[in-house]
């Protein structure tokens, strides 16, 4: 961590509206042409940039509470004119979220010209600007990310990236409170420039006003005390209620007849596919011939043929109403879609649309695959997820929620050194947990689920909490990075004071509280996580272990190797370790009860080894995996599902050499994600996200077997 001090700018935002909800101000100034031309700004909670009208880049990277990432932009390329007129827009969202953190609003920036500050917040510079085009009274995107986008025009919208010099939307400013400064340290990312590859779709839309039989704005969750946002009865426009009640019929056209580009709609849609699930920002041109309403749906799959804007409650769909003129429109923050879907109802042409990428730009190493088509698709789709979520930390998926997840980051990681030869983000991504010396609403000494994040309905994931210390052993030892191992003693040490206080008279973890997570299958049910979970204490060993490592704490060994021995004693039965035991009458009764991803979690963890559980071992690996799909000769024993079981699995076979196997069960869990949509999913169907980081660990198993390249 670098501490980063402005010259001369200071924090500042729209008198007395620095905690409005859903806010978006512009910032502007005019710089002339030169040399060695730097724009150094923070600001929260989003922005992007634009000079003299064209996009340059969004951001910031996020921090802990209470401290900003600063970004450095280089603009001599793109000041073309004697005056150049560079606008930064900042929406401040304030509201709780996974995505950005429940701050006031601010922007803090300045200018400099070789060693001179030409142009700085707090100065006569810069202005602020409110349009009043974003409708701030509208629903949140989802239960983990902020609000949708919801814009009225009256007329052409160029003045959102030009200067524009009407009194009217000129803002008083105000000064803001000190603020705590840090590089920003990871690189910026890459905004690359996709063209749609068809429009697939094309017929009319109509307006069905009296529709009764929709899903209420609401129904996914409720604004309450510990979710932000507007409630219904306060939202302007309803937007996820008037798009289902628009009824689509495809009429009958030739894929190659319709034009991408000046593409004529009236009171009709059109779907745009990209070439892969990609995530960013699009960038559609309108001429708008009449007074219109325009929906842009877009998800990242299919759903019968159509785009369900709702598939994983979130709301994939944004509204703009116009007038006559020429518009151009783009999402503020970053989506994820692999279809893109334009609903008119009025009259315009669709001019262009574009997508421009928002993802990791440090990819310097490539994998020296053999000639193998499946492989490549394979390899492609993982290089996707990996660069849409790791960026400026590691995220579970880029849509619907964009969280620092640990867990999740335990793997994405191991990637970035494989394609980067180092770990930026991974030591971003931890440096935020140490930052913060206290996270609100949950319990003292325990470590949030992800984070930067608010949890303000006090969930957390013990488990996650683990696999942080695991992490912080991996980063430490792979890049000799003692001094972090250092700074996060305390944070570590706090989090062993608070399991310590549920371990029972055999020194293992009984009814821990929270949201108890194994993986997504039987091994989750609560009659398995409750009581005594035999995959918890198996994570708990290990990070004993871990712990004991960091800081050469023999008690700590001494204490793991006795969980290590109980839970071997306890939960195998002399053929497969059991998940759990329960309090009976006071007494600690085991129902029997197995799951695949429980022998894995042994094996992983070190509770098993391949020498002294040698007939475990040829089980899990022979009858196993995939196989059960058409061979189950253990049908007693729960399946597992792709997070965390079948990574563990794969994982497991890697470390002994296993590679044709490694290679055989890649194909099988992931070549129809990569042929479906160029990326991996969350779960083995796509009924959540489509591109999730942890996915991208199958590169970290291809280097191993193939080798890399430069």
């Amino acid at each position: 961590m670098r501490k980063f001090y402005f010259e001369k700018a200071q924090a500042i935002w729209a008198d007395g509206r620095s905690e409005e909800m859903n806010c978006e101000l512009s910032f502007r100034t005019v710089i002339p042409k030169g040399e060695e031309t730097k724009l150094f700004l923070a600001a929260s909670s989003i922005y992007r940039l634009w000079v003299n009208g064209e996009f340059i880049c969004a951001g910031p990277a996020r921090a802990a509470h209470g401290w900003y990432r600063v970004d450095e932009i280089c603009l001599s390329p793109f000041l073309t004119e004697d005056r150049n007129y560079v606008v930064t827009e900042v929406l401040g969202y304030n509201v709780n979220s996974y995505d950005t953190l429940d701050q006031p609003s601010f922007l803090t920036e300045e200018i400099w010209q070789g060693n001179e500050v030409i142009s700085y917040t707090g100065g006569e510079s810069i202005t602020i600007h409110d349009f009043k085009n974003r409708v701030q009274k509208v629903q949140r995107y989802s239960f983990q990310r902020a609000f949708i986008d919801a814009y009225q025009y009256e007329d052409e919208n160029k003045c959102m990236y030009h200067m524009n010099e009407s009194a009217q939307s000129l803002c008083k400013i105000e000064i803001q409170t000190d603020k705590r400064y840090i590089y920003r340290d990871v690189e910026m990312p890459g905004f690359e420039t996709l063209e749609p590859v068809s429009v697939i779709k094309k017929g009319t839309a109509y307006y069905e006003k009296e529709k009764t039989e929709i899903i209420p704005e609401e129904y996914f969750f409720k604004i309450k005390q510990d979710l932000k946002g507007y409630a219904r009865e306060k939202t302007e426009i309803h937007v996820s209620e008037e798009a289902q009640k628009i009824q689509l019929q495809e009429t009958e056209y030739s894929v190659n007849a319709i034009a991408i580009r000046q593409l004529p709609l009236s009171d009709e849609y059109a779907i745009y596919e990209l070439p892969y699930n990609a995530t960013g920002f699009f960038d559609i041109r309108l001429e708008v011939r009449e007074k219109s309403r325009i929906f842009v749906m877009f998800d990242e799959i299919l759903s019968n043929g159509s785009v369900d804007f709702l598939r994983m409650n979130s709301c994939n769909c944004f509204v703009y109403r116009m007038n006559a003129g020429k518009y151009r429109l783009m999402n503020f923050a970053p989506y994820t879609m692999k279809y893109l879907q334009i609903v008119v109802l009025g009259e315009c042409i669709v001019e262009q649309i574009q997508f421009k990428e928002y993802k990791n730009s440090s990819v310097l190493k490539r994998i020296h695959l053999p000639q193998d088509t499946e492989l490549a698709l394979i390899y492609d789709a993982a290089l996707e997820s990996f660069r849409a979520n790791a960026l400026d930390l590691f995220m579970d998926c880029p849509s619907r929620e964009r969280g620092g997840w640990l867990c999740d980051s335990y793997f994405i990681s191991s990637v970035e050194y494989v394609l980067t030869g180092k770990n930026v983000i991974e030591k971003a991504f931890l440096e935020n947990f140490i930052l913060n010396k206290e996270f609100r609403h949950i319990p003292e000494g325990m470590i949030p689920m992800c984070y930067p994040a608010d949890h303000n309905n006090g969930n957390f994931i013990p488990q996650w909490a683990m696999w942080y210390v695991l992490e912080i052993e991996k980063y430490v030892y792979g890049n000799q990075d003692f001094e972090l191992a250092e700074r996060s003693k305390n944070l570590i040490y706090s989090l062993l004071k608070y399991f310590e206080s549920f371990e029972n008279e055999n020194g293992m973890l009984e009814n821990l509280q929270g949201w108890n997570f194994i993986e997504w299958s039987r091994a989750n049910d609560p009659d398995l996580v409750n009581g005594v979970n035999f995959p918890t204490n198996m994570l708990y060993m290990r990070m004993l272990k871990c712990v004991s490592a960091l800081y050469k704490d023999l008690i700590l060994e001494r204490k793991a190797d006795r969980l290590r021995k109980n839970i071997r004693k306890r939960s195998f039965n002399g053929m497969f370790y059991t998940d759990n035991e329960h309090r009976d009458k006071n007494q600690l009764v085991n129902p029997g009860i197995c799951t695949e991803v429980c022998q894995y979690y042994a094996f992983f963890t070190g509770v098993a080894t391949v020498k002294e559980d040698s007939e475990l071992w040829k089980i899990m690996k022979n009858k196993f995996g995939p196989i059960r799909s058409t061979i189950n000769d253990y049908p007693e024993i729960a399946g597992t599902n792709v997070f965390i079981g079948k990574y563990l699995r794969i994982e497991l076979l890697y470390r002994q050499g296993l590679f044709e196997e490694v290679i055989k069960e890649i194909k099988e869990v992931f070549l129809g994600m990569a042929k479906e949509t160029g990326t991996l999913w969350e779960h083995t169907l796509p009924t959540a996200s489509c591109n999730h980081g942890f996915a991208s660990y199958v590169l970290y198993w291809l280097a191993g077997i193939f080798g890399i390249e430069e």
